[in-house]
This record gives C-alpha cells, structure tokens and sequence, in this order.
C-alpha cells in the first residue's frame, strides 16, 4: 500500500548522476496511447494494454460480479497462485518486510534499518512511533547500502521472485521502491542497485517486472534500470498520471482508492477524466478485501 508522498531531498539528486542514474529534467512527449520502446527482456511476456484489470492483495477470486465478468490482468500476493488464463501478476514487497513476517527476519536484523538507538524502525510509524516490540506485525525497512547486505537480502527476497516464475506469474511487481526517498538513513545508490538486481533477476527468470509507484523515478527506472511497466497507486489523486505514462504509455496499471480521491475534492469519475491517465485504471476499497466480503469496491473507467 502507497504512503503519503515525502518530497524528494536535493542529494538523492546528486547519488542517481553518481551511478549514472539521474532522473530525466524532462520527460519525453510520448503520448499514453503510443508507448515508447520498451526494454522488455527478451522471452518476457508482455503487458496487455487493454481487457479486465484487477488488484486482488486482499483476497482472491477468479471472476468480477455482475456484467464484468472475465479478468484479463491481475495482481496477486506471491503467496497466493495466479489466475489461470489472465495475465497474472505476483506482488513482492523487495524493500520492506510484510506485515506477517517480522519473526522471520529475526535472524536478519542487520539487513533491516535501525534508529540512532538501535531499535528496528517499522513503516508507517516513522519518524514518531518507531521503537518496536519485537512481536510488532508491522513493515521494517530493508537496508541495501552496502553490497553485503545487498547480496544477503537478495539471496532472501530472489528466491520469492523465483517461485513466482515457478508458480506461472507472468511478472512481478517490486513494492517500495521509494523507501530510500521516506527513510533518509538509506543510501539511495544501493536502492537502486538492489532495484537493478531484482530487474536481472526477474528477467532471468522469464518474468516481466513492475516499478511500483515513485512516479519521479519512472523515467529512470524504466530506461536505465529496466522496469518494464507500472504499477500505480492513487496517481489521479496525487496528480502524477502523466508521469507515468510519457515514460510507460499504456503499460501502466493505475488503482485509485475512495478515500484519497475524496481527500483531493475527487470522485473516481473525475479520476477517470484526468489528462493522460492510464487507460487501465481502476477503483479498489482501500483493504482490497475479495468479491461478496463487506466493504468490497470496484469500479472502472
């Protein structure tokens, strides 16, 4: 899940030129309806640009109600199987933990990021509630600043990557891609290369790869790191649709959520009008509980 957007610090500037990175000042005038060249590896399926989409995190289910029906584009949690004749997307979360597996990085806490205290730092409650009980069933932060621990969390998160190719995904999307952007202790070169081992490993793999919101790195994670589509949160509530698609075209897959629409003064209509929003848009309850539980939400363009 998206968290609100932190402005972007002037020397994270500096470390994208150091690795030959740098955002673009200016994005090219691609219109969303004629995508750029894309750097989809070689065997990679691509991403369908029209069809059903949908964005199932919450629970899983193989149709839509009503008069939608079929599900052409799906994203599912790497626990979960894909959809047997959709294009089946598999969530990894390549730069926090998930919520249910603190326990498991026990072990690991040198790889996570630490306060100037020593305790473990937990997403969302930073900078003011982050002193953790150890049981907390929360997000720590993945610290990829150095090329150990780049190589160590690699050899945890590659292996889910794995199985999602195992499993038939016909791609991934890599979750917080922009931690170094909200967790300024992070070095943001090894962010970005850590992103770059997980591109080489996906495509490795047969697989497609998503970036995951942080709409000021599309250009630069799609041309020089190798993300081969989008997936984005809320980009109509917080104005950055285009960004997006003058880097991606139409190989963006857009989720807004009621409540931030109406925060912004916007109903998922308005959101449906924005100038070059994706053509794959959609609107999910903020839980992404399944089809028939309470508080289940879809809507589309």
């Amino acid at each position: 899940m998206r968290p609100p957007p932190i402005p972007i610090p002037p020397r994270w500037m500096a470390a994208a030129v150091a690795i030959g990175l740098g955002i673009a000042g200016a994005m090219g005038g691609c219109s969303a309806n004629a995508s750029p060249p894309s750097t989809q590896a070689s065997g990679a399926p691509s991403l369908p640009t029209s069809g059903t989409f949908d964005y199932q995190l919450g629970g899983t289910y193989d149709s839509l109600p009503d008069q939608q029906g079929r599900i052409d584009i799906v994203v599912r949690d790497a626990g979960a199987a894909p959809l047997t004749g959709a294009y089946s997307v598999c969530y990894v979360n390549g730069f926090q933990t998930q919520p249910d597996e603190a326990a498991d990085w026990r072990d690991y806490t040198d790889l996570l990021l630490h306060d100037a205290a020593g305790d473990l730092i937990v997403d969302p409650d930073w900078p003011d509630e982050h002193i953790l009980d150890p049981d907390w069933p929360d997000e720590h932060i993945l610290d990829p600043s150095t090329a150990d621990r780049r190589s160590q969390i690699l050899d945890i998160i590659g292996p889910v990557i794995d199985s999602c190719a195992q499993s038939g995904f016909d791609a991934v999307e890599i979750d917080n891609l922009d931690t170094a952007d909200r967790f300024p202790d992070i070095d943001r070169t090894g962010a970005l290369e850590l992103a770059a081992a997980y591109v080489d490993r996906a495509h490795t793999k047969g697989l497609s790869i998503a970036q995951k919101n942080a709409a000021e790195l599309a250009d630069a994670a799609h041309t020089q790191l190798g993300f081969d589509f989008a997936v984005a949160e809320e980009c109509a509530a917080f104005d950055e649709c285009a960004a997006y698609t003058e880097t991606y075209g139409d190989r963006v897959l857009a989720i807004e959520y009621p409540d931030t629409l109406a925060e912004a003064g916007l109903d998922f209509a308005d959101a449906c009008t924005v100038p070059d929003r994706p053509p794959l848009m959609i609107l999910r309850d903020r839980d992404l509980v399944a089809a028939g539980d309470h508080g289940y939400r879809y809507d589309t363009c």
